[in-house]
């Protein structure tokens, strides 16, 4: 099921190519609508992925949680978690920036280039320490899911975890209540999926069919130069995996090809969470783990959206013959790498961060309008690189941990119990 499920996708992906650019071509006049009636079916799925989302986050998290056995425990899995994050957004993010200074893709730009005093319509505002610290505490949890804010449920989570550690004889029915609507919620994410190759043919379809791929012709060095860059970023992946984890890596790359081939063709990390939450249990990660870790992934570990956004500004500056000596630029790095941390759950987050960047160092903001027309395209690789790097950092700190068993073999759809779960304990052991 698995593979024949990795050659639906890619099936999908080759159908919407092909008839996105007979639209285009063929049907000029109403392409757009109908591009638009199209991306209706990849909307709904997405919708379906938000629907699961936060019951999905919540169940899988405090079931995790209230199985560690001590506040300890979690107070040190945190610690190695936000080291390791820290360390993939400052490689990621210098990666971004030496390629950009190699490379010069913004250099004699031949294109038009906006007016400075353009607006781009995005909701641009400076970062500020206490935003940013609002933002992590929901006002309400009903809110917070609602709103699908995955850093506020994981604020909660861990407050009601701890709290049903500290009260075990009490919490006994409602952690088994939890760990079975995380189960219910596995598959309630098996029959979403099965969508997943509907809904990438309509997105891949839209897009083209919108844009033509003619229009990457005109940002071809940019675009190019990002893929490049995001490639060796793989490596750099690929290559910390096999040293930290071992040969068995490979059978985690194999695991997420489908989450991989998902956020890629939709141009969504979330799109991509329910999959590869099972592919990591399946490779052995203990849920313990990988429920944890994940969802603070999507807000504090998105490689591919680092490495962009130190490109993309850096790349707009050379368009407008900007001149950044080093210092500038490596003082712009430090910036991206708190501001990013303050819009998880904002759409189009990395144009967010950028704009708010530029204007801090006298960068023109309308220089995005240059590429905000091809970034679903850029996006696509954005999502997928963010899937390998929570991939791997879930991983890794699961073989830091221990708690990173022999890989289960499943047909795809499976949902984990308990008892297959690594160094899964029962219900309230160890308070």
């Amino acid at each position: 099921m698995s593979n024949r499920f990795t050659q639906y996708i890619l099936i999908a992906m080759v159908l919407g190519i092909v008839m996105g650019t007979l639209i285009f071509n063929l049907m000029p006049d109403s392409r757009v609508e109908l591009a638009g009636d199209i991306n209706l079916i990849a909307t709904l799925f997405l919708r379906l992925i938000k629907m699961i989302i936060a019951p999905l986050v919540f169940a899988t998290l405090v079931g995790g949680i209230a199985h560690m056995g001590s506040g300890a425990k979690l107070g040190r899995i945190f610690a190695k978690t936000m080291g390791w994050f820290v360390s993939a957004s400052f490689v990621s993010l210098l990666l971004g920036l030496v390629m950009v200074n190699l490379l010069q893709p913004g250099a004699n730009f031949p294109g038009t280039l906006p007016d400075k005093a353009q607006s781009t319509g995005l909701p641009v505002s400076a970062f500020s320490v206490e935003k940013f610290l609002t933002h992590l505490i929901p006002t309400s949890i009903a809110d917070a899911m609602a709103q699908n804010e995955i850093l506020q449920i994981v604020i909660f989570a861990v407050f009601f975890s701890v709290a049903m550690g500290a009260l075990p004889e009490r919490s006994k029915l409602i952690l088994s209540l939890i760990d079975d609507v995380g189960h219910i919620m596995l598959k309630v994410t098996s029959y979403v999926m099965l969508f997943a190759p509907i809904a990438v043919w309509a997105a891949i379809t839209a897009t083209v069919a919108k844009n033509g791929l003619l229009v990457l012709w005109k940002l071809v060095v940019f675009m190019g130069g990002f893929y490049l860059s995001l490639l060796i970023l793989w490596g750099i992946l690929v290559v910390v995996g096999f040293i930290v984890i071992g040969p068995r890596y490979s059978h985690l790359l194999r695991l997420i090809r489908e989450p991989l081939m998902i956020a890629f063709s939709t141009a969504s990390s979330e799109a991509a969470y329910p999959k590869t939450l099972e592919g990591l249990n399946r490779f052995g990660a203990s849920s313990r783990i990988s429920s944890f870790v994940l969802p603070l992934g999507y807000s504090f570990n998105l490689d591919g959206t680092m490495m962009y956004c130190t490109f993309a500004s850096i790349f707009i500056a050379q368009t407008y013959k900007i001149d950044m000596s080093l210092s500038t630029q490596l003082a712009m790095l430090a910036t991206l790498m708190i501001t990013s941390k303050g819009v998880a759950g904002v759409p189009r987050a990395s144009l967010v961060v950028i704009a708010s960047t530029l204007s801090q160092f006298g960068i023109p903001e309308a220089g995005l309008l240059m590429i905000m027309g091809i970034d679903t395209f850029l996006d696509m690789g954005r999502s997928a690189t963010n899937v390998i790097g929570n991939s791997l950092a879930t991983s890794v700190v699961a073989k830091w941990e221990g708690e990173l068993g022999p890989e289960h073999a499943m047909g795809s759809g499976d949902v984990v119990p308990p008892e297959m779960i690594p160094g899964e304990v029962p219900a309230m052991a160890g308070h």
